[in-house]
């Protein structure tokens, strides 16, 4: 179980690192948890590793896998425009309750990669019917809110999960998504505390190279680095009485080419200088 002041090292801080790699990657750094993808399963059982082999991996190391990311087929209309346009195919659903039966976890995250528009009340209904397979499974669901999708700020996702009357429904903040949207922070605080169930922070310039999708997946920063107040969001949700877990999750090419306990040491000191920084 995660500690209050335990880190969680996100995969995509790792991109290609395989599983074992992630986990000496967030010893290094001094995280309690990570994320886990289903595509870092898959690198780990081509490599010989069952599931047996991989908790004992996390046993050993004192980790927990926190969030399973990311759902993307949650939305009947986004799932099969995915399997008809996209050139990546997610992961379905049932996929991430087998990795919650192997590797354990707290919570699956759900985000519209796929879309641009939504209507609020068939979202509501498509995460009650996850919230309730989740259960099943011991899970917490988030609904991570993307700048460019059409679950777009903080307001819409927590709309969203109001709806659809879950109690296990839940909301991720992410500050790189939050910066690049309204950086609103009262639609963060018209949020019940105990409705946000993950944060993920990270840095950001004042200004991004233009391309926002490219920028997200390969130009994001370590929390500190750029404009990006980390600290103030981090003040904004403890003064709300927030405690979800915080993650790292800053996708770089710069630090994938970095060896992985390198990029874990890095991440877990930015994200504790940016905790001390709001806490004092």
């Amino acid at each position: 179980m995660l500690a209050p002041d335990d880190l969680v090292l996100c995969s995509g801080t790792l991109l290609q690192a395989g599983l074992p790699e992630m986990i000496e990657a967030a010893v290094a750094g001094g995280f309690g948890g990570i994320t886990v993808w289903p595509e870092d399963v898959a690198r780990a059982r081509a490599r010989g590793l069952d599931y047996a082999d991989m908790r004992r991996l996390l046993d050993d190391a004192g980790l927990v896998v926190a969030d399973l990311d990311c759902l993307l087929t949650w939305l009947p209309a986004d799932a099969e425009r995915a399997r008809k346009e996209a050139l990546m195919q997610p992961a379905d659903e049932p996929v991430f309750y087998e990795l919650a039966a192997g590797l354990g976890a707290r919570s699956l995250n759900l985000a519209q990669g796929f879309g641009q528009s939504i209507d609020l009340d068939e979202a509501a209904e498509a995460i009650a019917g996850v919230a309730d397979r989740a259960r099943e499974h011991g899970l917490l669901v988030t609904l991570e809110f993307l700048p460019w999708s059409g679950v777009r700020d903080a307001a819409t996702a927590w709309e969203i999960v109001r709806r659809s009357g879950r109690e296990n429904a839940t909301v991720l903040v992410d500050t790189w998504h939050h910066y690049r949207g309204p950086f609103d922070h009262d639609q963060l605080r018209a949020i019940p505390p105990e409705r946000i169930g993950s944060v993920q922070i990270n840095g950001a310039p004042r200004v991004g190279p233009g391309d926002i999708l490219r920028e997200t997946m390969e130009a994001r920063l370590l929390p500190g680095e750029g404009d990006l107040p980390v600290a103030e969001v981090i003040r904004v949700l403890d003064e709300m009485g927030v405690t979800a877990p915080i993650g790292v999750e800053t996708f770089s090419k710069e630090l994938q080419a970095l060896p992985p306990a390198e990029v874990g040491r890095r991440a877990g000191e930015a994200g504790r200088r940016e905790l001390a920084r709001a806490r004092g």
